[in-house]
């Protein structure tokens, strides 16, 4: 009797194998992010319907991650959750064991954000001081709340890829000595350059390695607080004569990223990267999504195929809806942004309390969190961006290529093949209202019958 028992499970095994695995999120059915049953593959494997046909043999760009922007005010509200609390929310957003979504890649920002409580820098000085050699540099304000909710999250995932990104340089290098506006003064571009060497260094002291940098956040919003002014022809500048060569001559390997703005100016990284002096430090460019249309990524990377393309800002606007997000969001981020070369999409923001703070005067005022934190409690059912970002941050992991999927009408879609079990990723949103829509999936030579209702999204792994 061995023998045939063997037989049978070996078969088992091969059918169980051919399954595809199958979450879906379905506001109008309250399902939020759940697996479903598995899908088997057709006895007949007839085509019989709209089919999304997965093919590994076309690949486009690697993945580094997906994610949130760690701001200082969604730091400070976890790090005051009580130690349990605390440690069960970041076991549920970074852990990547299979009951959570395993976030890959989180922004910081280099000194403050609009979304911190105050504004500072890392090199306040009194009016009409300077302090060209950063003896006076310091984390300070990071050492209450970033640094100790990083060393907790890189205890869980110390593989997880951080970007920083700064929203103003310290007011005494601007030209109107203000946290809002003005431009960086050029005879301060060595020093400030040297600002951006020791955030890095003093960080890595810290345990915590910084992947990537972005020279400003929106370089051309010089209205928030904080915020800088600084145009395209500038930027290259600060580069060539001053980034570059520091990050250089320090042995610095964090990646230079240029842009991190609005889609709707193409125009901006093109020109940087068209001077050759400038180019040579460059990894690649950053966009956000307030203005103009997800394909400029693919202008910009028809004339630079060589450097990488990141999608790092989007927010959700409160009070959220759920659906709305939800469809526009895949549509045009997990699969837009990626099938337009991005190596990250990135949500903003991680976490805010009910009332949408902490923000510093003259911040985003409506801007929400995928955690709403109310004193000690982690609301629930979870905002718009952390179902839109669990979609691909659980299954999507980081060296993950994306592969081709062919374009469906009303099924907007995209494929990965991660790296470490060779297993496809495809990721799929009804973009239709109501309306359920019956589909095929073809992967690894075998169809699957599948159906989405109007508004949902579903993850498929074959």
């Amino acid at each position: 009797m061995l023998l045939p028992l063997i037989f049978i499970f070996f078969i088992n095994t091969v059918s169980n194998a051919q399954q595809i695995e199958f979450w879906l999120t379905d506001p109008d059915a309250n399902i939020l992010f759940q697996q479903q049953p598995f899908i088997s593959p057709n006895n007949d494997n007839q085509i019989n319907d709209i089919i999304i046909n997965i093919n590994e043999n076309e690949t486009y760009q690697t993945i580094d991650g997906f994610g949130y922007t760690l701001t200082g005010g969604s730091a400070m509200h976890l790090h005051n959750l009580d130690n349990t609390t605390r440690a069960q929310i970041l076991q549920e957003l970074f852990n990547t064991d299979k009951n959570n979504i395993g976030v890959s890649y989180l922004r910081l920002s280099i000194g403050a954000s609009d979304l911190d409580e105050v504004v500072f820098s890392y090199n306040d000085l009194p009016p009409n001081e300077i302090d060209l050699n950063m003896t006076h540099f310091d984390l300070g304000h990071d050492r209450l709340h970033i640094i100790p909710i990083l060393k907790e999250i890189l205890s869980i995932n110390p593989n997880i890829k951080l970007m920083g990104s700064p929203w103003s340089p310290p007011i005494w290098m601007k030209t109107n000595k203000n946290s809002i506006g003005g431009s960086l003064v050029s005879e301060y571009y060595d020093a400030y350059a040297l600002y951006f060497v020791r955030y890095i260094q003093e960080m890595k002291k810290e345990g915590i390695i910084i992947d990537a940098i972005t020279i400003q956040n929106e370089p051309l919003h010089p209205g928030n607080n904080p915020s800088l002014l600084m145009l395209d022809m500038f930027q290259a500048l600060f580069i060539k004569q001053s980034l570059g060569p520091a990050f250089r001559k320090y042995s610095i390997n964090t990646k230079i990223i240029i842009y991190d703005h609005n889609a709707d100016r193409p125009d901006y990284p093109i020109t940087i990267l068209k001077d050759s002096d400038a180019r040579q430090y460059i990894d690649g460019s950053a966009f956000h999504l307030y203005g103009g249309t997800i394909n400029a990524l693919s202008f910009v990377h028809d004339r630079f195929p060589d450097k990488n393309l990141y999608f790092t800002e989007q927010w959700v606007g409160a009070p959220g809806n759920l659906k709305g997000d939800l469809v526009w969001h895949v549509k045009t981020l997990i699969v837009g942004a990626t099938r337009n070369w991005a190596r990250t999409v990135l949500e903003w923001n991680l976490a805010a309390d009910q009332n949408l703070k902490p923000h510093t005067p003259g911040g985003c005022t409506l801007c929400l969190g995928a955690l709403t934190i109310d004193n000690n409690e982690v609301l629930s059912p979870r905002n718009p961006a952390y179902y839109i970002i669990a979609h691909a941050a659980k299954f999507v992991r980081p060296n993950s290529i994306r592969i081709e999927s062919n374009v469906v009408s009303g099924l907007p879609n995209v494929a990965f093949q991660r790296q470490d079990d060779k297993r496809k990723v495809l990721v799929v949103v009804n973009e239709n209202n109501s309306g359920k829509q019956t589909f095929q999936i073809q992967c690894n030579g075998k169809v699957y019958n599948t159906s989405l209702n109007g508004g949902s999204v579903g993850t498929y792994i074959c």
